[in-house]
């Protein structure tokens, strides 16, 4: 066992971690929201206004801060109209992006708000400036938010609801470099600045606008985007970057059958991440140096090939202690950089992707990835602090072995730590100064790289109770390979 020294200086004050870096993404795609978490009234199983309790209860426990809708690619082919209103008469459509099923729109918008009530997370929308019009997104705005008198007011008052919602997030188009409209960044900025003008502030409600950004090493869309947009336009641009095996988008990747180097690879390119949100801030800092507009890494996680006999437009994956690893390296990057970072969701919550949970009939099953999210819950509204760990190199790769991040909320200090090797274990030895620390808890996820959970073994891999050591202000702990490590000091 190998051991590495870290620090942590908790009066060195960095950033403050917005509770929004932990959000969660739901796209009318394959079974995210049928046959996920919206199951209908009329469900057997146990719902409330059609969505399932057991999903319900899960993404409170995680604390889900914010949730994104309807897409993803979907959201410029969406029009909301078409989901308001008797489900019986509601418009049907097909949704070309994904599968080419028939979307009936039985989850629109009420479904969605009243679903983030029960939660008690934040929405944000993403708004149809791909096939849509002005009027279209700003009817939306007033149809959820205006109290008084008018045509959208009135209408969702024919449709049950009284009171306007609270809508703090907007996306003003997805992907708008490719599946959002195939934009040149010059054409998108303009079209945002039209849209945006007409999306109103109504009683009492604050919009927070979201422009696209960039996909991925796209560091010119960024500096379009920042050239001719400001803080009078926008609150935050997008960032969208999915980890991907292989490299290879036509052949990705097992979920479940890799290799050792295959699995370096993964992390490898996932800690890319780190890189291009330095790069896309600095072009950020030198157009907006006072940092008034946000990064939001609204799509982000691991794209693998679907699992054998699914449906290909489906995207279903199964979701391993390797995805656990991917999720806390990237939540680990978004605390270091949330100077800029203010909010990311990961795709998706349920049965795409590199899901929070999957569903089968009446069954549920919490990922490892979900348990990565339970362990950095704490770190939610805490002010990031300063921390430095030597590191070691994993792999062929030559990977940092080593990823963390601390933060402190009303005198509680949250480290995470994750040991990216599956080949050697390691003890910390950590000096905290700034932070007077009588004691610690410590829990663990920790399973073979290859482990996963499935239907029939639920629990495979879990959290669990793990021990740590406090002496005279070091902090010392052991890490296992292949593990996630969640350490609270009081």
């Amino acid at each position: 066992m190998k051991k590495l020294k870290m620090l942590v200086n908790a009066s060195d004050v960095k950033s403050h971690i917005n509770r929004e870096i932990y959000g969660h993404f739901s796209e009318h795609l394959g079974r995210c929201i049928y046959n996920g978490m919206y199951v209908g009234e009329d469900s057997e199983i146990p719902n409330t206004n059609g969505v399932r309790n057991d999903v319900i209860e899960a993404f409170r426990n995680v604390k889900m801060p914010v949730l994104r809708w309807p897409g993803g690619c979907f959201a410029d082919e969406y029009h909301w109209k078409d989901g308001i209103g008797e489900k019986s008469s509601r418009k049907k459509m097909i949704n070309t992006h994904w599968g080419g099923v028939t979307e009936d729109n039985s989850f629109g918008t009420h479904e969605f708000f009243d679903l983030c009530e029960e939660i008690g997370c934040e929405p944000y929308l993403a708004g149809n400036l791909g096939s849509g019009t002005v009027r279209e997104l700003a009817e939306w705005i007033e149809y959820i938010t205006f109290d008084g008198v008018s045509p959208m007011a009135e209408l969702r008052r024919r449709n049950g609801r009284e009171k306007p919602w609270k809508l703090k997030y907007l996306g003003i188009g997805n992907e708008s470099w490719g599946c959002g409209g195939n934009m040149r960044p010059e054409y998108y900025a303009d079209e945002y600045r039209r849209y945006q003008t007409y999306c109103r502030n109504f009683s009492g409600n604050e919009l927070y606008k979201v422009a696209c950004g960039p996909n991925a090493e796209d560091y010119n869309w960024t500096e379009i985007i920042m050239k001719s947009l400001n803080e009078w336009h926008t609150k935050a641009i997008s960032l969208h970057y999915y980890t991907v095996p292989t490299g290879d988008w036509s052949k990705k990747g097992s979920a479940t059958d890799f290799t050792d180097e295959e699995y370096y690879s993964t992390i490898a390119k996932t800690l890319y991440m780190d890189e291009l949100i330095t790069r896309h801030c600095a072009i950020m800092d030198k157009h907006n140096p006072n940092k008034t507009i946000g990064l939001i890494v609204d799509e982000w996680g691991c794209w693998y090939d679907v699992e054998p006999g699914t449906n290909p437009g489906f995207l279903y994956q199964q979701n391993t202690m390797r995805d656990a690893v991917v999720a806390a390296c990237n939540l680990n990057i978004f605390n270091n950089h949330s100077d800029r970072v203010v909010m990311a969701n990961l795709a998706q919550a349920v049965n795409v992707l590199q899901a929070l949970i999957l569903t089968e009939g009446k069954k549920m099953v919490k990922t490892p990835t979900y348990h990565v999210f339970d362990l950095f819950k704490t770190h939610q509204d805490g002010e990031l602090v300063y921390s430095f760990c030597e590191n070691d190199k994993a792999g062929a790769e030559n990977i940092p072995a080593i990823s963390q991040s601390v933060s402190v909320k009303d005198g509680v200090m949250t480290a995470t730590i994750a040991n990216c090797s599956v080949d050697e274990e390691y003890e910390i030895e950590c000096d905290i100064s700034g932070f007077e620390a009588r004691a610690v808890s410590a829990r663990i996820l920790c399973a073979d790289v290859r482990a996963y959970n499935d239907f029939e073994n639920s629990e495979n891999v879990a959290t669990k109770q793990y021990e740590a050591m406090l002496e005279c202000g070091k902090l010392v702990v052991k890490l296992p390979k292949c593990s996630v490590v969640s350490l609270v000091l009081e």
